[in-house]
């Protein structure tokens, strides 16, 4: 077996590897939820080479969810409309800098930026029968990118497999890592009640939106069951008018004083948003990198899933061993603090943008099949089962 990849299939590192790693650069130029789910590789290569600087690499706006990550020495940030001739005092800046570069993303760019920044390259593709041959052949080590059941996260572990042997194993449990939590913005100072449930109300897309009367519908019931609701959303003028939708309207006054729906959406950086999330006791949102993020807070999340895979992209469990969490088929899944919500229908998932196949489409699936009481009753059961944990947890404190 030769040391580059095959087209068949993906070829092992060669065993002895005499060049010490004492610079790795991961590769990620994606969206915001692609970089948290890269985090678990990011652990790993620190976890492989304690005394490594790790660097990451990711388009502008994406990278604010490394911040305070204890593994990540630097990070660098691409404009993503820039075109190479903008982008020459980034090639001299990396330019064969790095002894490994690990490339988490199949796209032309990721794997131009790693064959860069380092001479020895492991990354992701596609089967060589659907094109890129060229991106085989520069890489020492190829994951064929997106099989039927194979999690991102794992999928991108796999890329230093070839590390993992016996004396080094991989982890026996798998962590996505949230930014370090800051203090809450003076906006918000003393709004938030002592018990609180946050819900993330847009989505990017409109295939992956839960209509917006559904989320009223769930904030006035978990309203009247005591609890505050404090919604999320970004400082977009979409995000913004999807969440004052959501608020408007009379809610019951509380005996606290505090506001029974407290709309924080735009008001919080991402490691605010940590803080808010650590301090919840339930998450509840759709298909979108706050719930990843909210997954690797360690809280109980009740996930709203429409026509993507969750074997795919499903909120990585916190602590689960480095295996498959999902299975194909709902229509509620629970792996440990985790519930996945999603149609039952017989073309569910389909891992299509919506019934049109575009972004802008919807998805019957999810805004006519999952209703507010499906995702109430799961929400409860989780507060129920928080509400348990802690008290098991208070009764191991004061037991002798």
């Amino acid at each position: 077996m030769t040391a580059r990849s095959s087209a068949s299939a993906a070829v092992a590192w060669p065993k002895t590897f005499a060049k010490p790693i004492c610079r790795v650069l991961v590769v990620c130029t994606r969206q915001i939820g692609d970089v948290l789910i890269t985090t678990p590789v990011i652990a790993e290569a620190k976890r492989l080479w304690p005394e490594a600087e790790v660097t990451v690499l990711g388009f502008a706006g994406t990278l604010g969810l490394l911040e305070g990550n204890p593994d990540v020495f630097e990070r660098i940030e691409v404009p993503s409309g820039s075109g190479w001739l903008a982008s020459w005092r980034l090639v001299r800046r990396i330019w064969r800098s790095y002894d490994l570069a690990l490339i988490c993303e199949r796209s032309d760019r990721a794997h131009l930026y790693g064959w860069l920044a380092a001479s020895e390259r492991s990354g992701l593709v596609l089967d060589p029968s659907r094109g890129s041959r060229w991106k085989h052949w520069s890489l020492r080590h190829a994951v064929f990118a997106k099989s039927n059941d194979q999690h991102v996260v794992l999928e991108r572990l796999r890329l230093l497999s070839p590390w993992q042997s016996a004396k080094h194993a991989s982890a026996s449990e798998v962590h996505l890592t949230p930014p370090g939590p800051q203090a809450l913005p003076d906006t918000l100072n003393g709004r938030l009640a002592d018990r609180y449930v946050v819900i993330q109300v847009p989505s990017l897309w409109s295939f992956k939106q839960w209509p917006l009367k559904n989320f009223r519908d769930l904030a006035q019931a978990l309203v009247l069951h005591g609890w505050q609701v404090v919604l999320t959303g970004s400082n977009s003028p979409a995000d913004l008018a999807k969440c004052a939708d959501v608020a408007q309207g009379e809610w019951p006054a509380r005996a606290d004083q505090r506001e029974p729906v407290l709309n924080a959406s735009g008001l919080l950086t991402w490691p605010q948003l940590t803080g808010v999330l650590q301090g919840a006791q339930l998450y509840i949102g759709p298909d979108t990198s706050v719930t990843h993020l909210a997954t690797a807070c360690g809280i109980p999340v009740v996930a709203i899933y429409g026509p993507v895979d969750p074997r795919l992209w499903g909120p990585w469990p916190p602590g689960h061993a480095p295996m498959q969490p999902y299975q194909a088929r709902g229509p509620v899944q629970c792996k440990g603090l985790v519930t996945v919500i999603q149609s039952s229908r017989a073309c569910v998932p389909c891992n299509r943008s919506g019934c049109d196949d575009h972004r802008g489409s919807r998805s019957v699936c999810l805004t006519e099949d999952i209703r507010a009481e499906d995702v109430l009753e799961q929400a409860l059961a989780a507060l129920r089962g928080n509400a348990a944990r802690s008290v098991g947890e208070r009764d191991e404190i004061a037991a002798p």
